[in-house]
């Protein structure tokens, strides 16, 4: 490969990183639909009370606005009767439930602010609360049946205080009555039932229902959406249905946009919970029976006001989020009969101690919505065991925490890298006469690898051994990515110029072309890059190859630009005892003249010419 075609690579490799950009900058998305709720609606009421508050009394506004799918009604919202909320806290969070559709509309955890900034500079942060549920959705538990269905009539709920929480009920003229109980506990759980009695002299047919089970949204105005998600659990393992399912405005390959997707269905009377989820809060819910099915649906969100989105440019201006509603099918109720359901919700933060003890508590592996299933996982799962114990052990802030627990990873595979290292140096020593051997079978491919295979193990060579230390440390980095996505523990948490380990160290954004400026990747790009100059190259390889693999980690840099400060933070340190070690193998090396592993050095012996 020469320096033109090197050139092409990076320049193809940056296109990557500013194609988008440049493309959303000079061909803007269209605007968003003007017919969704504005974030300044509908505010709600403050407590600081453990007591259910007074009613308050809020003006109609728009419903159910993400466009409708054949299987779902519309969210009936709009009334001419007031809308009425009533609020209920406790020492984590604040629940608003809502008259229209006689559920949990909102969920504040008063301990977790909505955003954070990712300079330690500017540690401003908004005067919002981490919220759960989305201000245009359905709330939480509202029961909708196929379309034309009036399942919920005109859906006002009659909300009445009860000791500890909320209950919700409505009768329709058919005779049938809804009966929603709300009980709050502790550790972010709320427990709630659903029952439907026929108080009527007649049986009652009724329709397939949806029950909403909760609204995936974004951390905060600059969060893409990347990282949402709906989960649920079949009893033997996870299902994520990302945003990206649904193929919205902020996913595609490149610049070429797949066939969008409507909805998701999926299940077989083996829905054992479902979990609607962003980077660090969830809305999970535990059934007590499984469901038959779960559905899941995109939705459009209020846009952001002109200030917000001149006060930062990467706000996102279309912002989406995810609907979660369980399917059961159409019945006959006869008179006097019910229909009882119970549910469990987590409505808190992505904490793994805390899901720990649910998913022991309930036998469901509910924590499994952390990420950390498989064998990947279980990898995350000892990192964030290790990271916690550090920090509470020793009072070690999480970034030198990161840095510590890299030092004794790297005190592990010492040994292996070290012999890696003098392994390939032999190999390079040896390069010559292995070349000569190559050059000599060259018309006999198959002889060729058996003369270098017999020559690999006469000079105890392992020509796979540059490339075990890397392979065995790949779980660790994918492990170490696993468990940064979604560690609530890292979120704010400083070191040096960084503000957040769980976010891109951004220090600005270039401005018109909306793209930030993140040092701790462009350090970690350096070295990489010099370590790659360190490391001794085959013997054998082409030329072309040679020069490809030392400026490989330009296309590493590239993809692991916008990765979490603390993940690069790792992979720096990683690197920096790397070339540490390398040198020191190079100077042992002059300075004993010794070969490696024992094995004697390799001298080149002159020809003897022959007596006559």
């Amino acid at each position: 490969m020469d320096r033109k075609s090197i050139i092409l690579l990076v320049i193809c490799a940056l296109l990557i990183v500013v194609g988008k950009p440049l493309v959303d900058h000079y061909f803007p998305p269209p605007p968003a639909p003007t017919n969704v709720v504005s974030q300044a609606t509908n505010q709600l009421p403050e407590a600081t009370t453990n007591q259910p508050s007074a009613t308050s009394n809020q003006p109609p506004s728009p419903g159910f606005t993400g466009g409708e799918p054949s299987a779902v009604a519309a969210f009936v919202e709009q009334t001419n009767v007031p809308e009425k909320l009533l609020l209920v806290t406790n020492d984590n969070a604040r629940y608003t439930f809502t008259s229209r559709g006689g559920g949990l509309k909102q969920v504040e955890l008063v301990h977790y602010p909505e955003t954070i900034s990712s300079r330690r500079t500017r540690r401003s942060q908004t005067n919002e609360v981490a919220t759960l549920g989305a201000p245009n959705a359905p709330p939480y538990l509202a029961i909708l049946g196929s379309r034309g269905d009036t399942l919920q009539g005109d859906g006002v709920f009659t909300l009445t205080p009860t000791n500890g929480g909320v209950r919700a009920e409505k009768t329709l003229t058919s005779g049938l009555t809804l009966v929603k109980d709300f009980q709050i506990g502790t550790d972010y759980m709320v427990t709630a039932s659903v029952r439907l009695e026929n108080r009527s002299a007649q049986p009652l047919n009724l329709p397939a229902q949806h029950l909403i089970v909760g609204a995936a949204t974004p951390v905060g105005p600059q969060d893409n959406g990347l990282l949402m998600s709906v989960v649920w659990y079949n009893g033997e393992k996870p299902f994520p249905i990302p945003l990206s399912y649904f193929n919205t405005n902020t996913t595609s390959f490149l610049f070429f946009p797949r066939t969008p997707k409507t909805e998701y269905r999926d299940g077989s009377n083996n829905v054992f919970w479902v979990s609607a989820q962003n980077q660090f809060f969830t809305m999970a819910t535990i059934l007590t029976n499984p469901a038959p099915e779960v559905y899941v649906r995109m939705i459009n969100l209020p846009p952001p006001t002109q200030e917000e989105i001149e006060a930062n440019p990467r706000t996102v201006k279309m912002p989406e989020g995810l609907l979660a509603a369980l399917d059961y099918p159409a019945q006959a109720l006869a008179p006097g009969q019910s229909l009882a359901r119970t549910l469990n919700l987590y409505a808190g933060p992505k904490e793994y101690h805390t899901l720990s003890r649910i998913s022991e508590r309930f036998n469901n592996h509910i924590d499994y919505v952390m990420g950390f299933n498989g064998f990947i996982g279980g990898f995350a799962k000892a990192l964030l065991g290790a990271v916690t114990w550090f920090h509470d052990t020793f009072s070690l802030p999480y970034g030198w925490t990161i840095v510590v627990i890299t030092v004794l990873i790297k005190l592990v595979f010492w040994p292996l890298t070290q012999y890696s290292t003098r392994s390939m140096k032999r190999m390079q020593a040896l390069g010559p006469q292995m070349k000569a051997l190559q050059e000599k079978y060259k018309d006999d491919p198959q002889k060729q690898q058996q003369k270098l295979w017999e020559f690999y193990r006469k000079n105890k060579i392992n020509p796979l051994s540059g490339c075990l230390p890397l392979l065995l440390q790949l779980p660790l980095l994918w492990g170490f990515y696993r468990m940064l996505q979604s560690a609530i523990e890292l979120r704010g948490a400083q070191f040096l110029w960084i503000g957040d380990l769980s976010k891109p160290d951004t220090l600005f954004v270039l401005p018109g072309l909306n793209i930030p400026v993140n040092p701790m990747p462009l350090i970690m790009g350096s070295t990489m890059l010099w370590q790659s100059h360190l490391t001794p190259p085959s013997p054998g390889m082409d030329p072309a190859q040679q020069k490809m693999m030392r400026y490989m980690p330009l296309i590493f840099l590239v993809f692991m630009y916008n990765v979490s400060s603390g993940l690069a933070l790792y992979w720096t340190v990683q690197n920096l005892l790397s070339i540490l070690q390398t040198k020191l193998i190079q100077r042992s090396s002059d300075t004993t003249g010794t070969a490696a592993d024992g094995a004697k050095p390799v001298v080149p012996v002159a020809p003897q010419k022959k007596k006559k």
